[in-house]
């Protein structure tokens, strides 16, 4: 099978042409960046860096060598105990967490063409917030029913501003922001009032969720957020192709025959699902969805969502904002939400600076 590259014009993309050898009428081609690969090489070695730190430092240390020998299967018992059940799940967790909110935050920040459009600035996150809240204080469940809450709140609120963003029978982006904005600032006056209305310890506890924290995560919480990401992943990607398309315009996206509703109907559900599962794992942690499609943007400079890219910025974020969580103050363990909105609400600033300075805010 001969595979000739060639350079795409004006997306500065390389194709890969192909021939199968069966049919020499029937070829094949697949368009990838350079700059985006050598972008996602770099993000992956810097989280390949931070895991490395988050398995061997702490008040425990565990040299390298000794977590490598952990992770293959030998190693002291203790070792185990400290890389395997109490390090290895948070990092994985952190991960598939940053991933899931990173390809969300893509999915709808290229469906309503402003770089405000993530879950948790449009209140999709609020409404999984109040689903986990609201399962905490009135019903009392378990950490599956919290989870299982969780996801149906943030579904349910997908579901209203998706109807309530139709005019003209399309949704328009602008709109789909401004009324996520007004659910999600509704339903955080529900949550308050749950939480006025709690015992204290129900209260407390409740809190400590909302923060956003990977403290005490265990494999019982990475196995079906990963599952969940097994299913979610290749839809959003697979759908997402079709971004690009869809931020010029429907007119042009249905010339093309793309069926436009049905294509955003699908993102929507599928990158609502994404964030409300990552929020059912750790709570509603902020900004990472929000800041890390924009930080990818400039460094693959690249058309398109970017959802793969923008997934492994959101992994890179969280480990590292979870790393400085653990580290920032000697002998405690701030909420991971604590940091990333400290960092998150300064970028806001700055987003929100520029996009005035540039006249589109």
């Amino acid at each position: 099978m001969s595979a000739p590259t060639v350079a795409s014009p004006h997306t500065g993309d390389t194709v890969l042409r192909g021939r199968v050898l069966r049919d020499p009428d029937d070829r094949f081609s697949v368009r990838w960046h350079p700059r985006t690969l050598l972008v996602c090489g770099v993000l992956t070695g810097i989280v390949l860096v931070v895991a490395a730190l988050s398995l061997s430092t702490g008040d425990y240390p565990v040299p390298l060598r000794r977590v490598v020998e952990t992770l293959l299967g030998g190693g002291r018992t203790i070792d185990h105990f400290i890389v395997v059940t109490l390090r290895l799940p948070r990092l994985v967790a952190g991960l598939l967490i940053g991933a899931a909110l990173g390809m969300s935050g893509a999915v709808f920040q290229s469906l309503s063409r402003n770089p405000l459009g993530s879950p948790d600035i449009v209140g999709f996150t609020s409404g999984a917030a109040t689903g986990a809240v609201l399962e905490i204080l009135v019903f009392h469940g378990g950490q599956f029913a919290i989870a299982s809450a969780a996801i149906l709140g943030g579904l349910a609120t997908a579901m209203v501003v998706y109807l309530l963003s139709f005019t003209r029978g399309r949704v328009a982006g602008y709109r789909l922001i401004l009324v996520g904005i007004g659910i999600g600032a509704m339903l955080d006056s529900v949550t308050a009032y749950l939480l006025t209305r709690a015992t204290l310890y129900d209260a407390q506890n409740a809190q400590v969720w909302l923060i956003g924290s990977l403290n005490g995560v265990g494999w019982e919480v990475v196995v079906p957020l990963g599952l969940a990401l097994v299913v979610l992943t290749p839809v959003t990607v697979l759908a997402g192709r079709t971004l690009g398309w869809l931020e010029m315009g429907d007119d042009v996206a249905k010339g093309l025959g793309i069926p436009v509703e049905r294509t955003r109907l699908v993102l929507v559900v599928t990158a609502t699902a994404l964030a409300a599962a990552a929020t059912a794992a750790a709570g509603p942690i902020a900004f990472v969805a929000l800041a890390a499609p924009q930080l990818c943007k400039p460094l693959t400079r690249a058309s398109g969502a970017q959802i793969v890219p923008a997934g492994i910025m959101g992994a890179a974020l969280l480990t590292l904002s979870d790393y400085g969580a653990q580290r920032v103050i000697p002998s405690t363990q701030l909420p991971v939400g604590v940091m990333t909105g400290v960092v998150g609400g300064a970028y806001l600033c700055w987003l929100l600076a520029h996009e005035w300075k540039t006249g589109r805010a």
